[in-house]
């Protein structure tokens, strides 16, 4: 074994131990969600953006503010309300006077130059504040007056929505949806879970939590999980079953040709692979298998496709049309 070989071996095997140092820590304050923390958690290491959906009261922010602080990553809070201005999240120019009372402009950032930006209730905020964090989200950096200003590294974005509340609010536009790598979904607690919250929240003690990761340590980490290769087979199926998302496929089942206008883009492939990827990484294995594509099937492109009007009269959802397209294992 090679000099290089042993060191991957060590940093994967230092990977693995540190992630799972990460859930123990972020469980001491999330009781259950162990589904939604692991893709906060993939989402981290494969650089991505999650838009989470949930009713109000499940933990949507706790789980995101205990995430940057174990991550020990700078957290901004923004509440999205149809009153936002773009300025409002990017900062603005200002003009300020100098000691020798000269004038000049100085940008002023906004709460969107941080690590981790929790955009709670995104779908309440007009057409135009939500194209200004588009292009944060994918460039990761603000343009304002012909200037540019890079945001931190790591940039995360985690963005919240009430699906229950529609009155007063602006659906997101495909193109946005497209730039997060996972929509989660989260579920209501069980009675048990419910008297574990109960047990911690309402007492005089509250938890702390003590960083378990630093900025240097993840930009490791997602170096790593880029060097975890996808074997030719593996990546044929993908893309064949990707494919069979898009409604003028003959393969495409008789669901996706029904229901579906536009199949998932290369972006939602990129998605699932580097998803794929750091669940292989967190395993502590070197290849991507089949079963590491399918745990990230459904929350990395239930978002990503464009279903008809009449999938809705009939109950039809994107998961269900995902949910039929089954990934054939390769061939010997």
């Amino acid at each position: 074994m090679s000099a290089d070989e042993k060191d991957l071996q060590k940093q994967a095997a230092t990977f693995r131990a540190r992630t799972q140092q990460l859930r123990e820590r972020m469980h001491q304050v999330i009781v259950g969600q162990d589904d939604t923390l692991e893709l906060l958690i993939v989402a981290t290491f494969a650089d991505g953006h999650v838009l989470i959906e949930g009713p109000p009261g499940l933990g949507k922010t706790l789980m995101v503010k205990s995430l940057s602080q174990c991550l020990s990553l700078k957290f901004n809070r923004i509440q999205f309300t149809p009153d936002l201005m773009p300025a409002d999240i990017t900062g603005t120019t200002v003009i300020t006077t100098g000691a020798a009372g000269e004038r000049s402009f100085t940008f002023e950032p906004g709460p969107l130059f941080t690590n981790i930006l929790l955009a709670d209730e995104i779908n309440r905020a007009g057409p135009k504040t939500q194209s200004a964090l588009l292009q944060a989200m994918q460039e990761r950096e603000v343009s304002l007056f012909g200037r540019h200003y890079p945001l931190a590294e790591p940039f995360l974005v985690f963005a919240t929505q009430n699906p229950i509340e529609l009155a007063g609010t602006y659906p997101l536009p495909e193109a946005q949806l497209d730039r997060f790598i996972f929509k989660v979904l989260i579920a209501a607690p069980t009675q048990e879970e419910l008297m574990e919250i109960a047990h911690r929240t309402i007492g005089a003690s509250q938890p702390h939590l003590d960083p378990v990761l630093h900025e240097q340590e993840i930009r490791d980490f997602r170096a790593l999980v880029r060097k975890i290769p996808v074997a030719r087979p593996i990546l044929l199926e993908v893309t064949r079953a990707i494919m069979r998302t898009r409604p003028q496929n003959p393969e495409s089942p008789a669901i996706a040709r029904r229901y579906v206008r536009y199949g998932v883009s290369p972006r939602g492939l990129q998605a699932v692979l580097l998803a794929a990827k750091v669940r292989a990484g967190l395993e502590g294995r070197f290849n991507v298998s089949l079963e590491d594509v399918q745990a990230f099937w459904l929350p990395a492109l239930r978002h990503r496709i464009i279903l008809d009007v009449s999938a809705g009269l009939d109950g039809i959802t994107a998961d269900k049309v995902l949910q039929d397209i089954v990934i054939d294992r390769p061939a010997p």
